[in-house]
C-alpha cells in the first residue's frame, strides 16, 4: 500500500470522534477549493502543496473532488518545469489520486516529471529539497521515495537509502533531518519509520520509546525535545509512526484528545499549535490524521 493510501485509510477514521462536526470539516475544506478545482494556500492562491491536502482531507471524509476540473488544473503544470522539489513531489501525489476515468498524466510528462525528480537526488541515493546539496534529509528522501511510487517507477538503487538512514541516526533512538545534526527531530523520526517499513526494514526497538518522550505534559507532541510547545503536524506523524511500530500508546489518549481539542475551530478547520491564529488545510487534514489514529 502506498504511503497515501495507508494515511488515508486512518484519517477515515476521523468521523467516528467528530460526529456531527464533521460536516463543519467538509464545509471547511470545501471553502477552500477553488474554482479550478485546486485548494488554496494562506495567501489564498491556488498551490499543489495545499491541494494534495485538500484532496486528502476530502477523500477522509468519504467525499470526493471535481476530479475532472482538478485533473485539468494539473495539466497546466505539464512536467513541472518550473516547481522546485517539493511542488514537483505534489504534482506527482495530485495525479495518484485522479481517477483515471477523469484524466491521467501523459506517458511523455511522466517521464520528464521523473527525471526532474531524479535531479534532486543526492550523492549518497537519498533526495534534499535544497538543490545541490552534498547529503540527502529525512524528509526530502520520503518525498522522493513516495513520488516514485505515486508515478509507479520503483525507485532506482532503493537500497541506497538504508545508508541514508544509517546517517541520520543520533542517540538515543531518534532521526535529525540531516547528517551531523546533534539532535533528532519528531518529524525526521517519523519519516524515517515510514521509509523503514516501505523498505521493509524494522525501525531500531529505541525509536519508538524516543518518541513517546517527546510527549508534552499538556498533550501532544514537540516537534524536537527543546521545542517550547507541541503542534499539530508533530503529533499527527508521531502517532502514525508509533502505530507503524505497533507501540502501545493508548494510555495517552485522553491527553492527545484533549490537545487537538484545544486546536479544534467551529469553522470547521484546525490550527497548527496553541500561537496559530490562522487555519488552513494542512493542519486541518493533519487534525483528521490525528483523531484518525485516536479512534482506533
Amino acid at each position: 500500500m502506498s504511503f497515501r493510501l495507508e494515511m488515508l485509510q486512518v484519517a477515515r477514521l476521523a468521523p467516528l470522534v467528530l460526529g456531527e462536526a464533521a460536516g463543519l470539516v467538509h464545509g471547511f475544506i470545501t471553502a477552500h477549493r477553488l474554482d479550478c478545482g485546486a485548494w488554496a494556500d494562506r495567501a489564498s492562491r491556488a498551490d499543489l502543496y495545499y491541494t494534495v491536502f485538500g484532496v486528502e482531507a476530502l477523500l477522509a471524509l468519504r467525499q470526493e473532488p471535481d476530479w475532472e476540473r482538478l485533473a485539468s488544473w494539473l495539466r497546466t503544470h505539464g512536467s513541472g518545469a518550473n516547481l522546485d522539489f517539493v511542488h514537483l513531489c505534489c504534482l506527482a501525489r495530485c495525479w495518484s489520486a485522479v481517477p483515471e476515468s477523469a484524466g491521467s498524466l501523459s506517458e511523455e510528462n511522466r517521464t520528464a516529471l521523473l527525471d526532474r525528480i531524479h535531479a534532486w537526488r543526492a550523492p549518497g541515493g537519498g533526495y534534499h529539497q535544497r538543490a545541490g546539496a552534498a547529503q540527502s534529509s529525512a524528509y526530502g528522501t520520503l518525498l522522493g521515495w513516495a513520488a516514485h511510487y505515486d508515478l509507479r517507477s520503483p525507485l532506482p538503487e532503493e537500497e541506497t537509502l538504508t545508508g541514508c538512514l544509517a546517517a541520520l541516526e543520533v542517540p538515543g533512538g531518534g532521526y535529525a533531518n540531516e547528517p551531523g545534526l546533534p539532535a533528532g527531530t519528531v518529524p525526521a523520526t517519523a519519516a524515517a519509520v515510514a521509509l523503514h517499513r516501505h523498505l521493509r526494514r524494522t525501525p531500531p526497538a529505541a525509536t519508538g520509546q524516543w518518541l513517546l518522550r517527546q510527549q508534552h505534559p499538556g498533550g501532544g507532541f514537540l516537534a524536537a525535545p527543546a521545542a517550547p510547545i507541541p503542534d499539530l503536524l508533530s503529533t499527527a506523524v508521531a502517532l502514525h509512526a508509533l502505530d507503524g511500530m505497533q507501540v502501545d500508546f493508548s494510555s495517552y489518549k485522553e491527553s492527545l484528545l484533549d490537545f487537538v481539542d484545544t486546536l479544534w475551530s467551529a469553522e470547521g478547520g484546525f490550527h497548527g499549535n496553541w500561537t496559530d491564529d490562522a487555519l488552513d488545510v494542512e493542519y486541518t487534514y493533519y487534525g483528521l490524521l490525528c483523531l484518525g489514529h485516536l479512534a482506533l
